[in-house]
């Protein structure tokens, strides 16, 4: 239930308070007093398009804030929380919407909010989507869909047809991701059997190779190892012979094992004096074990050190085999097993790309069997529940000034889509003998508005269509083209609503706002020679004032004797029965 609006400079607004209710509200005043304004900050709230023409002249901006009752499981909460928006603690949550000027031509900018936190304009229109109908002259086109008469079907039909409904876009929406997988496998059956063919040709290649991890680079080391045998043999010579020699004829050593085992016996003779000197000794002949270690291993090196012209050409060979491989298949040997291992996981998948085509097309005729079966039951759902919507809604006619009118509902077989394989139309009899005519062809703006009344009250009291509707009716000028008598039947329909929905109306009847729970007048005033509606002149008005209201509706002026006495008349008509 909304609670209230507040808006700021819109139109010809500059400030006004707006309290709602529950039951039936009604909103009046003369022509131009800002009642559409009212309607347009409503539509703000709601996520409707935001113009900048309705700023008011001199403001920089339009603002409307709107606070909007929700019990707890309400759609609508968990909506407002998945956009981080927060309820009070009374359970309300607070709409807003600002609407720059702008300047030099150039649009101002909208900006929304929710609970406290900035969205997008479209999460307003989805919370509107679970709170509030409104019904007005475009909406009175709406009804020429067929689209929107079979919903307004499916809403009477009750509440296990719509759990029907829901299983049924479920189960025709898997339907169209198969079919969308299947139709892609099939195109790309060939594309598949290249690939799978080019897999198995450089799976076969590397099978044939065989590398191995690590091989290419123990390989590199080989190869040039082996290529400079003679100057690796040299290089180990002539440092074992620096290590280790044999004196020369002079009979100096020219070994660094013997220089240095020279040192450390000078070392140790001094050391028995000077303890520093036997540490250095200690020191020296550690350096003579590791020189001593170092020459024992080249002297094992030079023994295995081979000049092998073959082993080096196979090497070569190998090397070069596998350098085929990295060409095709990868930088180095890893990348190559690295890429050997994921084209043999793709060979599998594309090699079971038969079993899949199976399996998908088994999955379809599933598919196909449950949306049928839906469907049947969709329509004969649709079909027992369209003679009694078109006699209820007949019957609602018959007091709204259309005696002899009658609507009939068709419901025909047609190509299964997202709702069904039905064709929902609603064809009108304006009067007795006159043909049946769609109501998207001969229905006018006041036949539609009174249809779509009709159709409204009829759900609004049937005993299983209420669940998935929303707790909010706005109507505006559904009372187009009627008065007298019908008046009077359109404002005990929009109270029959109003007993399980908030509903708010702007009228210019009098028949209609007899009707009303809650009354609340426009009116404008004028300031330095400009229409303007304050906070003031948006008011409730009750007993005496409202009798005063509804005079003036009746004949322009709220002083006329008659005109009271009409009024009175009209508020206690509508007592009766209620």
């Amino acid at each position: 239930m909304i609670e209230e609006i507040r808006i700021d400079n819109l139109g010809v607004i500059t400030r006004a308070h707006v309290e709602l209710g529950p039951g039936l509200t009604v909103l009046t005043g003369e022509t131009g007093a800002g009642k559409t304004m009212v309607l347009t900050a409503l539509s703000l709230l709601l996520g409707g398009k935001a113009d900048p023409a309705t700023v008011r002249r001199g403001a920089a901006s339009a603002a409307v804030e709107g606070r909007v009752l929700l019990p707890g499981d309400a759609p609508a909460v968990a909506r407002a929380a998945e956009a981080g928006a927060e309820l009070d603690d009374d359970g309300s949550l607070l709409l807003v919407r600002t609407v720059g000027a702008g300047s030099d031509g150039v649009a101002g900018r909208s900006r929304a909010y929710v609970g406290g936190r900035s969205v997008p304009q479209a999460v307003l229109a989805d919370l509107a989507e679970a709170l509030v109908t409104v019904h007005g002259q475009a909406d009175q086109a709406r009804l020429r869909s067929p689209a929107h008469q079979r919903e307004a079907l499916d809403a009477f039909v009750g509440e296990a047809h719509r759990e029907t409904l829901a299983r049924y876009r479920a189960a025709w929406a898997e339907r169209a991701r198969v079919v969308e997988e299947l139709d892609d496998l099939v195109a790309r059956t060939q594309e598949r059997a290249r690939e799978a063919e080019l897999l198995r040709l450089g799976l076969a290649e590397v099978e044939r190779v065989d590398p191995q991890p690590g091989e290419d680079v123990a390989l590199a080391e080989e190869a040039d190892r082996l290529s400079h045998a003679e100057d690796l043999r040299a290089a180990a010579s002539g440092a074992h012979e620096a290590l280790a020699g044999e004196a020369d004829a002079s009979g100096d050593a020219l070994a660094a094992t013997e220089v240095v085992d020279r040192a450390k016996r000078l070392l140790e003779q001094a050391g028995g004096h000077d303890q520093a000197l036997a540490a250095l000794a200690t020191r020296v002949a550690e350096a003579g074990y590791l020189l001593a270690d170092v020459a024992a291993e080249l002297s094992s090196y030079m023994e295995d050190l081979q000049a092998d012209p073959l082993r080096l050409e196979a090497v070569q060979q190998r090397r070069a085999a596998l350098a085929q491989l990295t060409r095709s298949y990868g930088s180095d040997v890893a990348q190559v097993l690295a890429w050997a291992e994921d084209a043999g996981r793709r060979l599998l998948d594309l090699d079971g790309g038969d079993q899949r085509l199976d399996d998908l097309r088994a999955r379809v005729h599933e598919l196909d069997e449950a949306v049928a079966a839906l469907a049947a039951d969709l329509t004969q759902g649709r079909t027992e529940a369209a003679s009694r919507l078109a006699a209820a809604v007949s019957a609602e006619l018959s007091g709204l000034a259309m005696a002899g009118a009658e609507l009939q509902v068709t419901v025909e077989p047609a190509e299964p889509g997202p709702y069904g394989a039905d064709r929902v139309e609603m064809l009108l009899v304006p009067h007795a003998g006159a043909p049946a005519r769609p109501l998207g062809k001969g229905a006018s703006g006041g036949e539609l508005s009174r249809v779509m009344l009709a159709i409204e009250v009829t759900l609004a009291t049937a005993p299983d269509s209420g669940a998935a509707r929303p707790g909010t009716f706005v109507f505006d000028e559904v009372d187009a083209g009627v008065g007298g008598r019908a008046a009077i039947e359109v404002g005990r329909r929009l109270a029959d609503v109003a007993r399980s929905a908030q509903v708010l109306v702007v009228t210019h009847l009098a028949q209609v706002a007899a009707f009303a729970d809650r009354h609340l007048v426009v009116t404008k005033s004028t300031a330095d020679g400009v229409d303007v509606v304050t906070e003031s002149d948006v008011r409730l008005v009750t007993d005496e004032a409202r009798v005063r209201e509804l005079a003036r509706m009746l004949s322009g002026q709220d002083d006329s004797e008659a005109a009271r006495t009409h009024a009175a008349e009209l508020l206690e008509l509508s007592t009766v029965g209620r």
